[in-house]
């Protein structure tokens, strides 16, 4: 009888000794070898896991965490992500020695579904011919007089909106706002169209919108989501979200490509 009633106890707690055990290996992966104590480094204020406590005003904690230390760590698995407001540290990373900080293995992993290997995720010699791209691109006088005056209507515009929304007393979503905006100047610059995103008119502008928007926030969330590489092969939960904004991303800017080059013999100013 014993036997059998240890055997039971034994069952029923096999869930939660399991989950124990992958909380425990989960807990020492993330904190050995971080050098958390050594003054050489920036404060740890956590570990990336405290991001899904805050997920739902994200950027609030991390302003909030910023005023405390302009520069601190959150603590990965594999390494320790460093967070800095701290301009010099900006200027450091993004100018003076910008060719010791690389995206990384990690990173590019993380994006290669959403930006492919775009100037946004790759290194080395694919990042300087996309960035050699890019810059003579935009040093021509004629784009850089039309993305200036495409910014400055779109800023006009959003004023505008936040105006009027101000006014009337309505809340609103800030984020959704500013990236809005943002994509519809870079569509009207990239492409030539007008997505309408920020008035709402154009069905598929907003769809475009929504799927871009989603993906970002997927995306993010293989950050903090120690399963994505798995939830990915069987193509479950937020992968399978992913996957599917990710094709709705994908067949709108194709249509917006096709429909330009069949244009383009009968406008070549387009």
């Amino acid at each position: 009888m014993d036997i059998i009633l240890a055997t039971i106890f034994f069952l029923i707690s096999l869930p939660p000794l399991f989950l124990l055990l992958i909380f425990l290996f989960l807990a020492i992966k993330t904190v050995a070898g971080k050098s958390i104590n050594d003054p050489d480094y920036p404060p740890v204020k956590g570990s990336v896991f405290n991001q899904l406590l805050y997920l739902n005003y994200l950027y609030d904690y991390q302003a909030e965490a910023a005023k405390e230390q302009p520069t601190y760590r959150l603590l990965a698995l594999e390494q320790s992500e460093i967070y800095t407001i701290d301009t010099r540290n900006v200027e450091h990373v993004l100018k003076t020695r910008f060719d010791r900080y690389c995206k990384g293995k990690r990173n590019q992993e993380i994006f290669l579904d959403f930006l492919g290997e775009g100037i946004f995720v790759v290194d080395g010699v694919k990042w300087r011919k996309q960035r050699k791209l890019a810059s003579f691109e935009f040093s021509t006088r004629i784009l850089r007089d039309f993305s200036c005056s495409v910014f400055r209507g779109d800023a006009a515009k959003l004023v505008g909106n936040i105006y009027e929304l101000a006014v009337s007393g309505q809340v609103f979503d800030m984020q959704k706002m500013l990236m809005k905006s943002t994509l519809e100047s870079m569509f009207k610059v990239g492409f030539g169209i007008d997505l309408k995103c920020m008035d709402g008119s154009s069905k598929e502008g907003n769809t475009f919108m929504k799927a871009f928007d989603d993906a970002n926030e997927m995306v993010y969330w293989r950050y903090v989501d120690p399963f994505w590489k798995l939830k990915r092969s069987l193509n479950i939960g937020s992968e399978a979200a992913l996957k599917n904004n990710i094709q709705i991303i994908h067949n709108f800017v194709h249509n917006v490509i096709s429909t330009k080059r069949k244009l383009l013999p009968m406008n070549p100013e387009l």
